[in-house]
């Protein structure tokens, strides 16, 4: 039977690469360095995004204006979403032995942005990018690459699962990569 080079790409989208017991170690054992330093690490990840993004600033309107990456710094409201975004990374860790728990926080995440805050998800694609840019740079002692190919993995789950949860909410926007 002959496949269309579209059912490929859908047929290899289907199926993730699951991460091994040594990978969820790797994340588990980083994320426990990473997490003491949750405020400061969530609020990087951040302005990072908001720096090389700047797009992504039009989902925050108190702060979409602020051009200046030491005022955002300084934006409580900055620092609770990042504290919003450490705390859910650390559930999914705290999880990684339970699919069906992370995909339920998934799913809540995924339709919350959808449809009530009306983020493009293409978005969450570029967040777990940054994610792990920062990762790496801030963590050089503990991300190595074997670390950073199992981080690779995880993200790569966080935005499959959300944006299928994008296409199963009805998601009509043509960002969904």
């Amino acid at each position: 039977m002959e496949r269309q080079q579209g059912e490929v790409k859908a047929d290899r989208l289907e199926r993730l690469d699951p991460l091994c017991d040594s990978e969820r170690e790797m994340i588990k054992d980083t994320w426990a360095k990473v997490y003491q330093n949750c405020d400061d690490v969530g609020v990087a990840i951040l302005i990072r995004l908001f720096v090389n993004f700047p797009s992504s600033k039009q989902y925050f309107s108190q702060f979409q204006q602020v051009e200046d990456p030491e005022e955002l710094e300084r934006s409580a409201q900055l620092r609770k979403h990042s504290r919003r975004v450490m705390n859910a990374i650390n559930t999914l860790v705290e999880n990684l032995h339970d699919g069906d728990k992370m995909v339920s926080v998934l799913k809540l995440l995924g339709k919350a942005h959808a449809l009530r805050h009306k983020v493009e998800p293409v978005y969450f694609k570029i967040l777990c990018g940054v994610i792990l840019e920062v990762l790496v740079e801030d963590f050089p002692d503990y991300i190595t690459p074997e670390v950073a190919g199992a981080w690779t993995k995880l993200l790569d789950a966080v935005y499959w699962h959300v944006k299928g949860v994008y296409e199963e909410v009805g998601w009509a926007s043509s960002s969904v990569v």
